[in-house]
């Protein structure tokens, strides 16, 4: 494209108003590149110009760079002075305002920044004295009373990336028509170089993430601690924390993977530093295998969320898909549940995840709640406020097993617990792949995938879900099918049918179009569980080549 002389204005009035130096000369030097002619560069400097990143999920997200639209300094300085403004029309000057942050690059700046912006609006700000994991915000929002929690994070996005997360007074990640007032307050504040600063924040020491590890010590259900733990935090800031927790808790055979144990916001061992992609276990499994360990935890990098692995019964080791793992924790926290404490219990999960969680609570009289998915919706499950939740996950490896105190996902508290689990299965000579056979007799076999194709419009995505509504197929893998509509509370397709699920949706980040399957069946006794899981294996994949064919941008 030609650089306009609007752009041009609007750049250089961004420029003239940025805080920091660095970040003024790349954009003058994306401008001059642009203004020389480059169709690239004014290309880049459109789309850097487009406008301040959404206040989407939980806040923002972003690539580091210059602009309005990527994460520096002067875009969290503006949000910052948006939140504070928020707080004041919500009645909440002057009230505890926590911040936080992870290791990657530009989270420290960004930390003080936020501190800096809210002291100076009259907030108690409380500073974490140092990198520490996302649900420690989450926790001290509840301890401190706070009106609101802010941690710098990117999660487990790419080492380019950072991002700003908002906790609400609840502790819970805001939601919908909270985040439109914010980005509203946001538009409506001046430039980021007059906003004003000052650093009477106060740094808070220890004292508030003992209390934390102090919590999860109490975690555990049984006595059993023989148990020997691999684990990894893939260069993010669970590391340490997950040690401590882990031994507070009595478990102090902890092995960790020493090359991805201290923070890094490069993740030089991983392509991608979450998980659930493929290869990002590849060193943990294998510290598993040769310390023959009994269960393998990886945390993401600001250890929100918890992976498990374990042998696979034929001499190596598996990771557990995000149903699987929360399938046994809900089992073992209903099973061990203090009835007087916990009178008419709740357990919640997303309709992405598997249905298998409705089965587990049927059998202990829980309530099961389904929401859309997002933690911002599971810890709102029920009545609006999770009124009795003791336990909420969603596939994506997010588990909350402390409600409690942490009303969102967390991965070390889910770590502790299912150590406990572990533990507890290893002291009677059993195991979590007994568990799991004992799930799949009491409920069946629930098997579950996912596809995520990338289109290169995002219109396609549009007209294909259009496609899918005016004409859904009447049957999936053999079986026939109903589809379900989910508009307007949410842009999706449900698609069900006896023992047959598939949930398509849009990304909410991404150009993608996201399928979520499930396939259950029944087993009638132990002897038949093997040839149950190849059916429900065989079923999986035709269901998966049927959603793969639906989902073809070559059908449009």
């Amino acid at each position: 494209m030609t650089l306009s002389p609007e752009l041009r204005d609007s750049a250089m009035r961004w420029i003239a108003d940025d805080v920091d130096p660095a970040d003024r000369t790349e954009l003058q030097r994306l401008l001059a590149e642009a203004m020389a002619g480059h169709a690239d560069r004014a290309d880049e400097l459109a789309e850097r110009m487009s406008g301040m990143p959404t206040f989407g999920t939980a806040g923002i997200r972003g690539p580091l760079r210059a602009g309005p639209n990527g994460m520096n300094r002067a875009v969290v300085i503006r949000t910052s002075a948006g939140v504070g403004a928020w707080l004041r029309a919500e009645g909440k000057a002057g009230a505890i305002v926590v911040i936080g942050r992870d290791a990657r690059h530009g989270s420290e700046a960004f930390c003080v920044d936020t501190a800096e912006v809210l002291a100076a609006a009259g907030f108690d700000v409380r500073v974490l004295p140092r990198p520490l994991p996302t649900p420690v915000v989450g926790y001290a929002v509840r301890a401190l009373g706070a009106a609101a929690g802010i941690q710098i994070t990117a999660s487990h996005n790419p080492p380019s990336d950072n991002g700003y997360k908002l906790f609400d007074a609840a502790g819970t990640q805001i939601a919908p028509p909270v985040d439109a007032r914010i980005e509203a307050a946001i538009a409506g504040t001046v430039a980021a170089v007059s906003v004003p600063r000052s650093n009477t924040y106060r740094a808070l020491d220890d004292e508030l993430v003992r209390g934390y590890l102090d919590r999860l010590a109490t975690l555990p259900r049984n006595s059993a601690r023989e148990l020997r733990v691999a684990a990894t935090a893939l260069h993010g800031v669970g590391a340490k924390p997950l040690l401590d927790a882990l031994r507070g808790a009595g478990f102090t055979d902890v092995r960790l993977v020493a090359e991805q144990s201290e923070p890094d916001p490069d993740f030089p061992t991983v392509a991608f530093p979450n998980p659930e992609e493929p290869g990002a276990t590849d060193q943990l499994l294998a510290l598993a295998a040769e310390t023959e360990a009994d269960l393998a935890i990886a945390l993401d990098p600001d250890a929100d969320r918890c992976a498990l692995g374990i042998p696979d019964g034929a001499g190596g080791w598996r990771m557990l898909h995000g149903d699987e793992s929360g399938a046994l924790l809900a089992e073992y926290i209903l099973s061990t549940l203090d009835n007087d404490r916990h009178p008419d219990p709740l357990v919640a999960t997303t309709i992405a995840s598997s249905s298998q969680l409705e089965s587990i609570a049927a059998r202990y009289d829980a309530r099961c709640a389904l929401t859309f998915t997002g933690f911002k919706w599971l810890v709102r499950s029920g009545d609006g406020a999770a009124t009795g939740l003791v336990f909420a996950y969603e596939e994506a490896l997010g588990l909350c097993v402390d409600p409690d105190w942490v009303r969102d996902k967390d991965g070390i508290s889910a770590a502790v617990l299912a150590c406990d689990l572990a533990a507890a299965r290893k002291a009677t000579g059993s195991d979590l792949r007994a568990a799991l056979d004992e799930l799949a007799l009491a409920d069946g076999v629930y098997l579950t995938g996912a596809l995520s194709p990338r289109f290169d419009e995002l219109a396609m995505i549009g007209e294909l879900m259009a496609r899918l509504r005016a004409s859904p197929p009447d049957a999936l893998a053999g079986v026939p099918v109903r589809t379900e509509d989910l508009l307007p509370e949410t842009d999706a397709l449900r698609l069900a049918g006896t023992g047959v699920r598939a949930l398509l949706r849009p990304s909410g980040t991404e150009p993608k179009l996201k399928a979520y399957l499930e396939v259950v069946q029944p087993v009638g006794a132990a002897t038949e569980l093997a040839a149950a899981r190849e059916t429900a294996a065989s079923r999986l994949t035709k269901l998966r080549a049927e959603i793969a064919a639906l989902l073809d941008h070559r059908n449009l």
